[in-house]
């Protein structure tokens, strides 16, 4: 089986139901790796950074971990994301709601007359990349060079579940998006980050404990925000026209009951997951069902099977827009929870009432099977060609 080829990033819920079923913990793609499967130890394992921790980043092209919030473990990792999280609060990105919008409109606008366009590269790619691009301070107009830097870093999946050649390659890739980063960044806190108020100069300008972040600290914030600010939101809005078109009668009765459009995203969130995947060390050696993981093994955490899982959710393989309770944790768990999920939510409602608001009829016209993203931990369609009245 290829665990992570292609027809598993385009449907791996029947093949993790399979593993919760007979083995919920197994080896990973490589001999020192392990998957978790069901609800119970995924949440289990997130909650608990003292025996599971961060710091189970894939290495770049050097060799060396990448300086990244996320793959810090406290106290480091507490200090870096209180600077953060002030650009995240609820008031902040409440103030954001009016330009996302604007710039949902106008990315919109022009594609009406159509009727017809890519989901994914027309809107749902854009939108949320000229979102964090304007987070940051950087052109919007600009956007298709920081998607490419994304899709750089997010290759780097590839040095845990590719072939010794795609490692290679990746982390080639990852090493030129680094040097245009590094440039920029540079060219960027020289000239202007103290004439600006955005999420780059006020981490230009932070301090930890007294000390200012290190230009590559800075680089790894650049790199974690503008990867994790488009990739998540890009999948949920793809997934979420996927879903529901799939699904004619959800999509009627979201038409019918435009309040339940929340309720709808979190469904889309379980049902498919845009993260499937996180990646935590356990510190020392650890038995879960059965299985014993030495100390020093790489966790492959799936989020995307718990969020499947029967045990914690009614009828799971069912898509249904008015699921309650609904304890996904698509978002994550514990310490580590993301940052940026209501900033994400609130894109993907803007993004998805604007659609259904400006169509009365959106049908996919796929050609055969739609191709997954290239990088295995994450899930949604590379392009989504629809036809709309």
């Amino acid at each position: 089986m290829q665990l992570f080829g292609e027809e598993m990033r385009r449907n791996p819920f029947p093949i993790y139901a399979q593993f919760r079923e007979n083995s919920p913990v197994a080896r990973g793609p490589n001999d020192v790796s392990w998957m978790v499967f069901d609800y119970e130890n995924v949440k289990r394992i997130l909650d608990d950074p003292a025996t599971y921790s961060s710091q189970a980043t894939p290495a770049g092209a050097s060799g060396k971990p990448l300086e990244w919030m996320i793959f810090h473990d406290p106290p480091r990792h507490t200090k870096l994301r209180a600077l953060v999280s002030k650009a995240f609060t609820p008031r902040m990105i409440a103030e954001w709601e009016p330009r996302i919008a604007e710039l949902s409109r106008k990315l919109l606008d022009p594609l009406m007359s159509r009727g017809e366009m890519d989901m994914a590269a027309d809107f749902a790619i854009p939108l949320p990349t000229m979102v964090i691009a304007d987070m940051l301070g950087i052109p919007a107009d600009n956007w298709a060079r920081f998607k490419r830097w994304s899709d750089g870093i997010l290759l780097l999946s590839d040095t845990i579940s590719g072939t010794p050649e795609e490692a290679a390659r990746a982390g080639q890739a990852f090493l030129a998006v680094r040097a245009e980063m590094e440039a920029y960044l540079d060219d960027f806190l020289k000239h202007r980050a103290a004439q600006s108020n955005n999420l780059l100069s006020r981490l230009a300008a932070a301090e930890v404990d007294g000390q200012k972040l290190t230009p590559k600290e800075i680089l790894g914030f650049f790199q974690l925000l503008l990867l994790a600010g488009n990739e998540t939101t890009t999948n949920l809005i793809n997934n979420a026209i996927l879903s529901l078109a799939e699904s004619p009668d959800q999509m009627a009765k979201l038409r019918e009951r435009r309040e339940l459009l929340p309720g709808a995203i979190e469904e889309v969130l379980r049902y498919r997951s845009p993260l499937q995947i996180t990646f935590r060390t356990n510190r020392k050696d650890v038995e879960i069902h059965g299985q014993k993981i030495a100390a020093g093994s790489l966790v492959l955490v799936m989020l995307g099977s718990a969020n499947r899982d029967s045990k914690q959710f009614k009828e799971p393989e069912k898509f249904d827009i008015t699921r309650e309770p609904n304890p996904h944790i698509a978002f994550g768990h514990g310490n580590h929870f993301c940052l940026g999920a209501p900033l994400s939510r609130l894109e993907a409602r803007i993004a998805l009432t604007d659609l259904l608001t400006r169509t009365k009829k959106i049908e996919l016209t796929l050609d055969g099977q739609w191709q997954p993203r290239r990088a295995f931990h994450v899930h949604g369609p590379v392009k989504l060609p629809v036809k709309f009245e």
